[in-house]
């Protein structure tokens, strides 16, 4: 495996931050964001390279980013009631409905009869398709794997618990709870 980019501690570094850390992503760091070290710019890595390869899933199944969220939830749920579908892509009943014609006219998705409301119906992933993504996916899902289960327990309970802990501070970030400080202890 490659090695991280190596630079000196960036200049807006806290004095006592180690020197050969990963290079910050935004330049020497001059905007005054808080300095968070190889983790932080690891982290920020995981982020880009994840959307990387979100797009190149979406493109082996030649479907846009919208149209492989929506296979994403397909594929996890098994069906889903276009208002089901919308509701968790956050986008109209409408634009779902493009969604739904896009994937079906490709392939990947088909349109059934509700088993209980014969007037509703849902959209169910196609098995090629649901192939076709896992087979994309197990490069990652299988490495990961890997590298989890050769990790000693005790590290797998810190490594856990640090990205529960980051975990947390997107959620409050998305309710709206981030004030911005990146101190993310309980307050009393």
């Amino acid at each position: 495996m490659a090695e991280p980019r190596k630079s000196p501690r960036p200049a807006s570094a806290p004095i006592g931050a180690p020197t050969g850390a990963v290079q910050p992503l935004v330049g020497d760091n001059d905007i005054g964001l808080p300095y968070s070290g190889e983790i932080g710019t690891q982290l920020r890595e995981f982020v880009v390279l994840s959307r990387a390869f979100e797009r190149q899933v979406g493109q082996a199944l030649a479907v846009n980013p919208t149209d492989l969220s929506a296979m994403e939830h397909l594929i996890t749920a098994g069906s889903l009631t276009p208002s089901e579908l919308s509701r968790r892509l956050d986008i109209s009943t409408a634009a779902t409905t493009l969604v739904v014609d896009r994937l079906v006219a490709l392939g990947h998705a088909r349109r059934e009869a509700h088993t209980s409301d014969r007037r509703k119906v849902v959209v169910l992933p196609a098995a090629k398709s649901v192939e076709k993504a896992v087979g994309a996916l197990m490069p990652v899902i299988g490495g990961v794997a890997t590298v989890t289960r050769d990790l000693p327990a005790e590290e797998r309970e810190v490594i856990a618990g640090f990205l529960s802990r980051v975990l947390d501070v997107y959620r409050g970030a998305l309710s709206g709870g981030a004030d911005g400080d990146g101190d993310t202890a309980p307050r009393s």
